[in-house]
């Protein structure tokens, strides 16, 4: 760096004065604009997603298969639904009038965009998670800085090229590395916050925000429990439970953590995991394309801490080199154990038995509450209980992971699972100032 040459905090304020600049300039506000910009976006994912998916394989081990299916088509999913909805969710809605404020008066209401906002990413699907809020952010016509995880490098590196060359640097702006430059972007003033993370960093992002009274969305993670009830066909809940809960070797957010179920249940299930993943990977998941890595040793010696938290069911082989754990099922395992006391985040599942329904119920409630709660079940009063006397950011019957695929749901957390939601709809609300209007003639 030679002697002239700004600071890293200057040149991170020299960004966002500068975005604030074109937004103040009404250049986003248009819906071509916008419009144009996602077309945009989804060229580069079309004409350029191999240097993605390369990259994905490079910091996850994520197959091509995987990396097209729950980062790149995912996406594409998101943008097709804006694209296609977009003219129709910004127009102005209409509102009643009372009467005391006479008969020619009328309301509505119209969105209005925020203006500069920051978008952190985390690592493990390091391109949805970055771009699926972009979109958001775009589509409701803001500016955007968007910062890349630095513990998925190589798509990181592949984002900071490929976002400028598609999207230019009017509007977005890239900003690389580790801690200092997250707290650099922290210092700023930015009008909203979107991050996707852990509950120790959201704490640190809302604290930053509070100096600014800059709103935040946090979508964190938390214990998603799965309830698994009597009578079920385990062969068919097996199948489902494992395709959901080793996806990117486990690291997802809204993975099926751990599993509640009766005693004689539990036997069943132990199998029938055990033949599910066998299906799935086959004897050996190491040498299955299909199955990913830990992210890190880090995250690797963290994971096998807890491989010792109940009976080995199947899987606990490990290669720390290769950064490989394999799909394990941990039975008899106790509420209190090393697994059950912090997101697990990796291919690790615990059985833990309960009596029943009840017992479950009291399980999860006397938790934090989780990003998604899943159940096994047949019984309508089972679903309804389970929908009314728990709390989580979500709710699947039946089938892991599904509901974040739906772009008309919201996707979000409660409580330490985090706040706010996006997806479709709900990232222009996310994004936008509802604005109240009102008009009544001099005359």
């Amino acid at each position: 760096m030679n002697a002239h040459a700004p600071a890293p905090t200057e040149q991170v304020a020299d960004t966002v004065s500068r975005l604030r600049r074109y937004f103040r300039g009404g250049h986003t506000r248009p819906l071509e604009w916008r419009t144009g910009r996602l077309l945009a976006l989804r060229a580069m994912l079309t004409e350029r997603g191999d240097d993605l998916v390369a990259a994905l394989g490079a910091d996850l081990g994520k197959s091509p298969a995987e990396a097209r299916r729950t980062e790149i088509d995912f996406t594409l999913r998101e943008l097709d639904h804006t694209l296609g909805h977009l003219e129709e969710w910004l127009r102005p809605e209409a509102v009643p009038v009372p009467e005391h404020l006479g008969g020619d008066a009328s309301a509505w209401t119209a969105y209005d965009p925020l203006g500069v906002v920051l978008v952190i990413a985390p690592w493990n699907y390091p391109a949805q998670l970055l771009l699926s809020p972009l979109v958001g952010a775009l589509a409701a016509g803001n500016c955007a800085v968007v910062k890349p995880s630095e513990l998925a490098p190589a798509t990181s590196a592949v984002l900071a090229e490929l976002l400028p060359a598609y999207l230019g640097t009017a509007a977005v702006a890239v900003v690389e590395g580790g801690v200092p430059e997250t707290t650099e972007l922290l210092e700023q003033r930015f009008d909203h916050i979107f991050y996707t993370g852990n509950g120790t960093v959201g704490r640190i992002v809302m604290a930053a925000a509070a100096r600014h009274l800059t709103p935040v969305t946090l979508e964190l993670g938390g214990k998603s429990p799965v309830f698994v009830d009597r009578g079920t066909d385990l062969t068919a809940v097996a199948a489902r439970l494992a395709a959901g809960k080793f996806l990117n070797a486990g690291q997802t957010c809204v993975a099926p953590d751990y599993v509640l179920t009766d005693p004689e249940t539990a036997r069943g299930l132990e199998a029938a995991l055990a033949e599910a993943i066998e299906a799935l990977y086959g004897p050996d998941p190491a040498s299955h394309p299909e199955y990913g890595r830990i992210v890190n040793t880090r995250h690797f010696d963290r994971l096998t801490a807890l491989l010792d938290s109940g009976r080995t069911v199947t899987g606990g082989g490990r290669d720390r080199d290769a950064k490989y754990i394999a799909p394990t099922v941990l039975a008899g395992v106790a509420p209190d154990a090393p697994v059950m006391r912090e997101e697990i985040f990796g291919p690790i599942l615990p059985i833990v038995e309960v009596d029943g329904l009840d017992e479950a119920i009291g399980f999860v409630n006397e938790r934090d509450k989780p990003l998604a709660l899943y159940a096994f079940t047949e019984s309508e009063t089972t679903r309804r209980r389970l929908a009314t006397e728990t709390s989580s950011g979500g709710l699947g019957f039946g089938l892991p992971l599904a509901h974040l695929t739906v772009s008309d749901l919201p996707f979000g957390g409660v409580g330490e699972s985090g706040m706010g939601s996006y997806h479709g709809r709900y990232s222009i609300e996310t994004f936008s100032h509802r604005k109240a209007v009102l008009h009544k003639p001099l005359r």
